[in-house]
């Protein structure tokens, strides 16, 4: 018997997800890495298992893998393709469900025109949190902007956690921004020794902004949803941004809505089945 497996995707962040509710997930990462091969295997920018939940209060849990392998703490697309997937399935129940991911419990909801309402959690800004290492010089508390050296250059950027660790820099055209080569110099920064997703954000209006993330361990995708949700959490702690804001993506538009500090985020977005299949390799 093969693998049998979902492929899914959102705003072209694709997925490939397991049912792991009776089987536990067994892949190794040279498994998954020959699994996410674009040539020799599937493709996916990141692996999702759904299984059975381990917190009571939880109605299941999901595993994230990027395509080399490494496990993930959270993944704003992936998220609502997990619901999307257990909507079909007929087990996400009605209202906001409770799952369990690898960062900590998340609310989604189906909305009725088939997009996903996610709760995100409230957005970590203390160092320690991302994990972001700075001098003590610098302060150990949580700054709107950071210096850090980026390969003998120092870079500002913001940074926050959002179950994983991202770096967001500002810029003026996204369209021309160096993603390819400032995005991997940032993810393996020193001071990100876990390293991280970073987004190039352009300030369109205090309602909008446009994005392009280079993800960890994967390259630049079409949209990341945590990474939409980094950008206005960074943005809207400079002040720069209203609380509802549009992040238009290479592969399309989220909605965010953040209060501010002592509140969550909750992004709204779509979940597309690509198509079902069997790997043998």
């Amino acid at each position: 018997m093969g693998l049998r497996f979902t492929k899914m995707q959102g705003l072209g962040n694709d997925f490939v997800v397991l049912d792991c509710r009776t089987q536990p997930f067994a892949l190794d990462a040279a498994t998954i890495r020959r699994l996410g091969d674009r040539h020799f295997g599937i493709g996916f920018d990141q692996l999702l298992s759904i299984e059975p939940a381990r917190d009571a209060s939880c109605a299941f849990a999901y595993g994230i893998w990027n395509a080399n392998g490494e496990r993930v703490g959270q993944c704003g697309n992936g998220l609502r393709c997990v619901a999307r997937w257990l909507a079909r399935a007929g087990v996400l129940g009605e209202g906001v469900v409770r799952l369990e991911s690898p960062s900590g419990v998340v609310g989604v909801e189906l909305l009725a025109d088939g997009r996903v309402r996610v709760d995100m959690g409230e957005p970590r800004f203390d160092p320690a949190a991302i994990p972001l290492l700075i001098d003590a010089g610098a302060g150990a508390c949580a700054q709107d902007v950071y210096s850090i050296d980026v390969a003998g250059r120092e870079t500002s950027i913001g940074a926050v956690s959002m179950g994983n660790p991202h770096a967001v820099v500002e810029v003026d055209d996204v369209l021309i921004a160096p993603v390819d080569t400032l995005g991997p110099q940032i993810e393996h920064a020193s001071a990100f020794p876990e390293g991280c997703n970073v987004g190039f954000a352009q300030i369109v209006s205090r309602e909008a902004i446009r994005l392009r993330v280079w993800e960890r361990g994967v390259g630049e995708t079409l949209a990341c949803g945590s990474g939409a949700c980094a950008a206005v959490a960074v943005l809207r702690q400079r002040a720069k941004l209203d609380a509802q804001v549009r992040v238009r993506l290479p592969g399309g538009e989220l909605a965010i809505r953040w209060d501010g500090p002592g509140h969550t985020l909750w992004m709204v977005g779509p979940g597309t089945f690509v198509f079902e299949g069997e790997w043998n390799g």
